[in-house]
């Protein structure tokens, strides 16, 4: 790749030395050549930042295992591309969805969010049923921090153009799972158009989420974003 790429995508990543290799390969593959591809390796103890070097993507390392949110927020402000957009790193949504959320932003939209919920949405392989009961509770009480609703927070699945990215990114504060929640906020509270597109689902095996930890974790996140934006500390 020569000169600034037209796209980055960031992809956090942790634990995930048997696949990330594998994960970047197809995302080359999709994308094309001038696509610049971030891998943040969130303080993995096993080959996840070697594997992701090898397949080509540049990486960062987190000396210690922070959250989802801080290796987004850090890849995030890395990327060189006027487009931004992160995706998982077992590739739930297909490499191929990537261009949906390219074609929105440069359609005008600010920032643009996958749905699992949209109308839209095909669900090729579904979740296990405590993460679906799990990911609608949660859903609920995202109700009582943003100014909107969104049908979808947590998808793994966003985009933004690049000043709106750092924007909201050199706001965000949130390292686990509710960062998405903040992120939205950020986005709404900014004014930013943000736009809700439907996503192909295909849920992989392997997942290193734990459930009961990380719900706790994530709904005492949320009071903490709704006292921060009460109190007027996001600006």
């Amino acid at each position: 790749m020569t000169g600034l790429p037209r796209l980055t995508v960031v992809v956090p990543a942790y634990l995930e030395g048997h696949r990330i290799g594998a994960s970047v390969l197809a995302l080359r593959a999709a994308l094309g050549d001038d696509v610049e591809i971030i891998v943040v390796d969130d303080g993995s103890p096993d080959t996840t930042g070697e594997a992701a070097k090898e397949a080509g993507a540049e990486v960062i390392r987190l000396p210690v295992n922070k959250g989802k949110g801080a290796a987004v927020r850090v890849g995030v402000l890395a990327a060189a591309a006027p487009t931004v957009v992160f995706t998982d790193a077992d590739l739930s949504y297909a490499p191929s969805q990537v261009a949906r959320l390219v074609a929105e932003l440069e359609g005008g939209a600010d920032v643009v969010v996958g749905s699992r919920r949209h109308v839209g949405t095909t669900t090729l392989v579904r979740a296990g049923r405590l993460r679906e009961i799990s990911g609608r509770v949660f859903n609920l009480f995202t109700r009582l921090v943003l100014p909107r609703g969104f049908s979808d927070t947590q998808c793994g699945l966003k985009g933004f153009r690049r000043d709106a990215a750092r924007a909201i990114f050199e706001r965000a504060t949130v390292d686990g799972f509710a960062f998405d929640v903040e992120v939205l906020w950020l986005a709404s509270h900014l004014g930013y158009r943000v736009v809700e597109v439907p996503v192909e689902l295909d849920s992989a095996v392997g997942s290193t989420v734990r459930l009961p930890r990380e719900v706790v974790r994530m709904l005492r996140d949320l009071v903490r974003i709704k006292r921060r934006a009460s109190d007027g500390g996001y600006g």
